[in-house]
């Protein structure tokens, strides 16, 4: 087994970047149709796995022409098993699933060279990622969850990233489930336009309580799928809770998730914009080392970022 004791290289001070909005660069830019908005079916195929490496190479090869350091974050949002069985797959095939999204990513970073890359298994909500829905006990969620990464905890990935949760109960068990596995684990909230969570609850005493009811248990948390309109004057009225936030992954658009659930047309925003808005971000949240995408970004927005910000 992989040992995962030393310290991530995104905490040692120099800023990474990671992908953009996976699933939606598939369906409106590649054409690929993604039932359930699930990515990980395409590992299955040799069509699907050389969709997959394009568009992880779109994004490394960006960072590595600015030289920053690369999070592989695998195509698995949707690899869990309620997902799984909707979309007509067994156990053993989707363990095997979450097994090759990592062996993919291993085998594309031998290609870059250079700042250090890392390889992170993707854990999503088991409901709506826009909407908590039916909230699992502690419990459940390390019950449920504990498949996943149980799965990734055979491989070489370094990390599990927790993307696009909702509600603090299923955060503290992804947290409790990877400490079973001995993975390191990042939580990621999304956020309304309001800069709540989707359950009402304040970002603050979210991270608060996932933090008081784990010992601290993630390496760190992000914020994803959400303008960084709708949550700045969070952070910057925010207190020391908000130094536990070390990435953001935000949405091109501005659209609510109400909106965006029912948009038929890809809002990519102005990745100029984006970089900006990460520049301004990193003026006041210093801290900052993980910058990627989600909902209508892809490369061109993350090298905008970089560029933005290359005095860090």
């Amino acid at each position: 087994m992989k040992d995962r004791t030393t310290i991530l290289p995104q905490l040692g001070g120099d800023i990474f970047v990671t992908d953009g909005g996976i699933e939606t660069t598939l369906i409106f830019d590649y054409g690929i149709d993604l039932p359930l908005f699930a990515a990980f079916p395409l590992l299955g195929t040799e069509d699907g796995r050389a969709a997959l490496e394009r568009y992880y190479r779109s994004h490394a090869d960006v960072a590595t022409a600015h030289g920053r350091g690369f999070i592989f974050e695998s195509a698995t949002w949707r690899a869990s098993p309620d997902w799984a069985h909707k979309l007509g797959f067994n156990e053993r095939e989707l363990a095997e699933f979450n097994r090759q999204s990592i062996s993919l990513m291993d085998a594309l970073r031998r290609d870059f060279p250079g700042p250090e890359s890392v390889l992170s298994g993707c854990v999503g909500p088991r409901g709506d990622g826009y909407d908590p829905g039916e909230i699992m006990t502690v419990a459940e969620a390390e019950a449920y969850h504990g498949f996943q990464i149980e799965a990734f905890a055979g491989t070489n990935a370094d990390l599990v990233t927790a993307i696009t949760i909702t509600n603090t109960p299923e955060a503290i068990g992804i947290v409790r489930a990877a400490r079973k596995w001995n993975m390191p684990v990042v939580i990621s909230f999304t956020l309304e336009t309001d800069g709540r969570l989707p359950t009402s609850q304040t970002l603050g005493s979210a991270i608060k309580e996932v933090d008081d009811r784990t010992g601290g248990g993630p390496a760190y948390f992000m914020l994803n799928c959400a303008h960084p309109d709708h949550f700045r004057e969070t952070l910057q009225n925010g207190g020391a809770w908000r130094n536990r936030i070390c990435g953001i992954r935000a949405n091109a658009s501005r659209l609510s998730h109400a909106e965006l659930d029912e948009a038929e047309t890809l809002d990519d925003g102005d990745p100029v914009e984006t970089g900006r808005d990460y520049a301004e971000l990193l003026e006041f949240m210093p801290h900052l080392v993980v910058f990627g995408g989600c909902c209508g970004t892809d490369h061109r927005h993350i090298e905008q970022v970089c560029m933005a910000t290359r005095s860090a």
